[in-house]
């Protein structure tokens, strides 16, 4: 049997110069070392007395963000968690608002814009960034900053986009304590990095096998609660590592429109492949859900399958999931024939809008 491309050295040689597989196994690590940091922050006093928590993020930066209102609500957070992905701020935010604004380079413009709304509208703003706009607005503004240091891609960064605010807002009491949860969680990524990195065979890796599933199809990836947010991290990361196209759907909500288009267009069927991501302690009534809405998928001839996503805690969970997403989505870019770690049209982007 011929060597698959997964498991040949030479691949990763040609297709992956910047060690992008390395940072995903890494991931673990880069968690617990931001949580830490995050935990050692120096906060106000009155950081402690926000009634409501926003985030501002875009891209990898912005998905810590994304993830923490997911969690909220299922770990027993007694208050409201937001995402603001752009450049206006809702007119609520003012003395009383905890604003996390997060940018790996610190250049967003979308997040130096909201950010400095923040700031004028008197809430307890802390940034978290390597440098940049941002770094420079929480200097000239007082602002307590977590400054971190990070040679990669702001998606592989998520260590520091995610942990650092479970830290904060857990250190401030506006979350349950995550201690004990968080180094649970890392626990079970060391373990899965160790089963699904660059050496370990494809007949033997379940992240190689399912982007060989994923390879040449269109993903279409489902969560429920604290795991809709993560089919929204794997949807991004096969637009970023694998230069595909992706879907995220999320349930119950799916249900409640997506089956009547199932069917149709009938060509596009054979090239859609979905995904369910499904954990011990979702709700009764939306595993049974994903039990119909499977059945559904393949009435109509879309393949599909079902992640069970194991962890003691919810917290766990979500970052087990996110890394077995981020594996996948690299290993599929690699079978795409793609270098994984560069965003060109990105890039020409972020150029188009900063000469205009």
């Amino acid at each position: 049997m011929p060597e698959s491309i997964l498991d040949a050295a030479g691949t990763y040689d040609r297709l992956d110069p910047h060690g992008l597989c390395g940072r995903i196994a890494a991931l673990p690590d880069q968690v617990t070392q931001a949580w830490d940091a995050a935990r050692a922050l120096a906060l106000p006093a009155g950081y402690r007395e926000a009634d409501r928590i926003v985030v501002l993020g875009m891209g990898g930066s912005g998905i810590g963000g994304a993830l923490l209102q997911g969690l909220a609500v299922d770990i027993g957070a007694n208050m409201q968690v937001s995402v603001v992905r752009g450049y206006v701020l809702p007119a609520y935010v003012g003395p009383r608002t905890l604003v996390l604004a997060s940018s790996n380079s610190g250049n967003t413009e979308e997040i130096v814009a909201s950010l400095g709304a923040a700031a004028d509208a008197g809430a307890m703003c802390v940034v978290l960034t390597t440098g940049g706009r941002l770094g420079a607005m929480a200097r000239e503004r007082g602002l307590p900053a977590l400054t971190f240091d990070w040679d990669g891609e702001p998606r592989s960064a998520l260590g520091w986009s995610t942990a650092t605010l479970l830290a904060i807002c857990s250190g401030l009491g506006l979350l349950p304590d995550l201690d004990a949860d968080l180094r649970a969680a890392v626990a079970a990524m060391r373990a899965l990095a160790e089963r699904c990195g660059r050496d370990v065979p494809e007949a033997a890796n379940a992240a190689k096998q399912l982007a060989r599933r994923l390879a040449g199809r269109l993903p279409v990836i489902v969560g429920a609660q604290a795991l809709a947010p993560v089919a929204y991290r794997w949807r991004t990361q096969v637009n970023e590592n694998a230069k595909s196209w992706a879907i995220a759907e999320e349930l119950p909500e799916m249900n409640h429109n997506a089956p009547l288009g199932f069917g149709a267009p009938p060509t596009l069927l054979p090239h859609l492949h979905a995904v369910v991501l499904r954990h011990a302690s979702m709700h009764p009534r939306i595993r049974l859900r994903v039990d119909a809405t499977m059945q559904q998928l393949e009435a109509v001839g879309v393949a599909a399958e079902i992640v069970d996503v194991p962890g003691a805690s919810l917290l766990s969970q979500v970052l087990w999931a996110v890394q077995l997403g981020d594996f996948a989505s690299y290993y599929m870019g690699l079978l795409n024939g793609v270098e994984p770690s560069p965003v060109v049209a990105l890039d020409w982007l972020k150029a188009y809008m900063a000469a205009r």
